[in-house]
């Protein structure tokens, strides 16, 4: 397995791109800058299954359409924000002055824990609410990789003053599903480096 972070979008989103030996690849929160995604994806010569969200903000969806409509491909939310995407109001985007960010509804809901399969990828979805209702980590089996979204950070954690947030949750979310994960775990988040499970929870000063 491969995979690439490229920050887009007007605050830099990390989207990941996660592909095999055979060029199947898995789309992580497209947050902007649609042409320059696809150009990574058409250069690699990746055939893209799906689109994995980690949750529905503004700043992770704003390619969202456009590689759906591109290579005919589902989006996958958590049913806790089933409602978000359409509309800027939920997803945060009326809150900043860069314009209303909507996407159309997901194709498919995630409604809990449990394995995922797509393809020759198979997850662990890790509900971590807090830094919104719906939000979810991916682990990847046979891997090393958890895709964090905006839960976990290196040395931070997701903020809590947007609408949905909650500390008291997210630290709990934290504590409870990645923390307990093996330590040399390579965290993948929504905004800045990668970390590890080990790292974050011998160091980050928010978790102690």
């Amino acid at each position: 397995m491969e995979w690439e972070q490229l920050p887009l979008g007007p605050i830099q989103t990390n989207c990941y791109l996660l592909w095999n030996s055979e060029k199947d690849c898995i789309i992580f929160d497209p947050g902007g800058e649609s042409e320059k995604l696809m150009a990574f994806i058409d250069d690699k010569g990746l055939h893209p299954l799906a689109v994995l969200l980690t949750h529905a903000h503004f700043d992770h969806i704003g390619a969202l359409d456009a590689v759906r409509d591109v290579y005919q491909i589902p989006a996958y939310v958590h049913e806790n924000e089933a409602d978000w995407l359409p509309d800027p109001g939920m997803n945060g985007s009326h809150l900043f002055r860069m314009g209303e960010v909507t996407a159309r509804s997901a194709e498919k809901l995630l409604t809990g824990e449990g394995d995922l399969k797509i393809g020759p990828f198979r997850f662990r979805v890790l509900e971590t609410p807090g830094h919104s209702p719906g939000s979810v980590s991916y682990r990847l089996h046979g891997t090393n990789a958890l895709f964090s979204g905006d839960a976990l950070f290196a040395g931070s954690i997701g903020r809590t003053d947007l609408p949905g947030g909650n500390h008291a949750q997210l630290i709990e979310s934290i504590r409870t599903k990645l923390l307990v994960l093996d330590t040399d775990i390579t965290v993948l988040p929504g905004h800045g480096p990668a970390t590890t499970i080990g790292e974050e929870a011998a160091l980050n000063p928010f978790l102690r």
